[in-house]
């Protein structure tokens, strides 16, 4: 587990923390700021008892690790990163077949916060990353993903190949995002099932998607021939979403 004090910036992930009862140690908001979503924090800081100090631009701006606090910024208790087995327990207690999203080496931080924004809103019961060559859960993961880390937990493995094959062994399927794979609407995506996306530039890599029981395409009709990973993991993750509501 990781035990550090977690920087939080922009309104919405200030809010969306409060929300959660996520413990808040500090908030710092804009002097003279009386806008809507400001408004919003300080009546969520004010039910939860958190003191709220407020600084100038100039402060918020030597503070802000992401330089777009939006004039607030608050520090949180750490997070921490949950086991698979967290996720899969979540997946039990909704009574619904466990829908996993699994990143191969994502190293850009607003693709990770992106992608668990994504996998929150279309149902996933979390995402699983590895602990080497690939972001963690840093200051701009957390803003990227507009307070949705304080609901889809966030597992983080030694050996993501090894990982699929034990949830193999536990009746999960495992697609994986491949420009030569089968195209996505032709697939059979309902189920116990684990989307597997790759980094921005490599995509997935060959040993873990050996393990991976179906490749899917997603089609496309422009001029270039890829996808930004988060926005891969959107489609994707929406056509699974689709099937399971059908």
């Amino acid at each position: 587990m990781e035990n550090q004090e977690y920087m939080i910036e922009g309104r919405n992930a200030v809010i969306e923390t409060l929300r959660s009862g996520r413990p808040v140690d500090r908030l710092y908001i804009l002097d003279g700021c009386k806008d809507g979503p400001v408004s919003t924090v300080k009546r969520e800081a004010g039910k939860r008892g958190v003191a709220v100090k407020y600084v100038t631009r100039q402060r918020l701006d030597q503070m802000s690790e992401t330089g777009k606090h939006q004039g607030v910024i608050a520090f949180a208790a750490a997070w921490e990163y949950a086991e698979v087995e967290d996720i899969l327990r979540r997946a039990q207690e909704k009574g619904e077949d466990p829908f996993l999203i699994l990143l191969d080496g994502i190293e850009d931080p607003h693709n990770l916060g992106a992608i668990i924004r994504t996998a929150n809103l279309a149902g996933a019961h979390g995402v699983i990353i590895p602990k080497n060559r690939a972001v963690g859960l840093t200051a701009t993961v957390v803003k990227a993903s507009a307070g949705a880390l304080n609901y889809t937990p966030v597992a983080r493995v030694t050996n993501l190949a090894r990982t699929i094959e034990e949830l193999k062994d536990r009746g999960i399927w495992f697609v994986c995002a491949d420009m030569g794979g089968e195209l996505m609407y032709r697939l059979n995506l309902k189920g116990p099932v684990g989307l597997v996306i790759g980094s921005e530039g490599e995509g997935v890599g060959r040993l873990v998607k050996e393990k991976c029981d179906m490749t899917a395409t997603i089609p496309m009709k422009g001029d270039i021939d890829s996808l930004n990973a988060s926005v891969a993991a959107g489609v994707l993750a929406y056509e699974i979403l689709r099937q399971r509501t059908v």
